[in-house]
């Protein structure tokens, strides 16, 4: 999806975006499962054109006539039933995140008109970075659904600290990833968190079409980066609560850190971010050995603004 006003600033048709995305998220669906994998005798054999499932088998395994699902991959999403919506989850073999993106979907296409929307949510409540702050030992941080970090305690922003190297603010995951050649030393697993970055910005865009800082990241990163380019085109999308995160960290070097997250309930498109260390290994020695190297550094900076202010008073007297 791209910005909200189409060629020569004429006005973009939301519907037409959503019927867009539920023809490609639909066809890649299709494409990844065979015949086989989905319990159909194999057809045609080498003479098929295709090497996942037609559609005509998608229809066959969801229980719903072949002219039926063709409008529906097409995009006429009008009155789909939720029988409908479980048996081609269930035909293309769909996991929980790509069946609630394909919801999303349907449910944008069946829009008659944008919906009346306040500004994007982007400030942290005061009650939210007091949590944060409490977490002394911790690195915790509050992450917009474009992978903004709005907030981060002392610890966080010392472990992310490539990322606040860069002067637009908020920092952005996204745009650290694909665009700082930082990125692919700090994240051991490059080519995994740059896969998982975009599946969580393809799917909150299934779910806020008119979210124009989202449109606008989406273009920058399909403007300036092929990978990401050709990880957009895969319409892969992902729930992303827990895991390992497998970092390279220039002060405190390698840390293995489990991760979960948590959604603000009263905060739409924000979440909690955490990370943790196992108990007596090298990562949380590493950990301890960063917010001693964090209050040392915030000590040096307060003292040199402190000596700038009084410098710039002196010179004013």
């Amino acid at each position: 999806m791209t910005g909200r006003k189409g060629p020569y600033g004429t006005p973009r048709d939301i519907r037409g975006d959503f019927r867009a995305e539920i023809r490609e998220f639909l066809g890649t669906r299709r494409a990844r499962v065979t015949p086989e994998q989905a319990g159909l005798p194999m057809y045609g054999g080498d003479r098929r054109r295709v090497t996942g499932l037609r559609r005509e088998e998608v229809a066959l395994l969801a229980g719903i006539s072949s002219e039926y699902y063709t409008r529906l991959e097409r995009g006429n999403a009008t009155g789909v039933s939720e029988s409908v919506i479980d048996g081609i989850a269930q035909a293309l073999q769909l996991d929980e995140a790509e069946r609630n993106h394909l919801l999303d979907l349907l449910r944008g296409a069946g829009t008659t008109r944008p919906p009346r929307r306040r500004p994007a949510q982007q400030r942290v409540r005061p009650a939210v970075q007091r949590v944060l702050d409490s977490m002394v030992a911790t690195p915790a941080f509050v992450l917009s659904g474009r992978l903004d970090i709005l907030a981060a305690n002392d610890l966080g922003r010392a472990l992310f600290s490539p990322l606040y190297a860069d002067p637009v603010r908020p920092p952005s995951n996204a745009r650290f990833v694909f665009l700082d050649v930082h990125a692919a030393e700090f994240f051991r697993d490059w080519d995994e968190v740059a896969n998982d970055t975009v599946a969580m910005l393809r799917a909150e865009a299934g779910r806020d079409a008119y979210d124009r800082r989202l449109t606008d990241l989406i273009g920058e990163l399909s403007t300036r980066s092929e990978d990401f380019r050709q990880r957009w085109a895969a319409h892969n999308v992902r729930i992303h609560t827990t895991g390992m995160k497998r970092l390279h960290h220039p002060v405190v070097g390698d840390l293995d850190l489990p991760f979960e997250t948590f959604p603000l309930g009263a905060d739409p498109s924000q979440f909690l971010l955490t990370y943790t260390a196992e108990p007596a290994s090298r990562s949380e020695d590493a950990l301890k050995l960063l917010a001693s190297w964090a209050a040392t550094t915030d000590a040096v900076e307060r003292s040199a603004s402190a000596d700038d202010s009084e410098q710039a008073a002196e010179t004013s007297d």
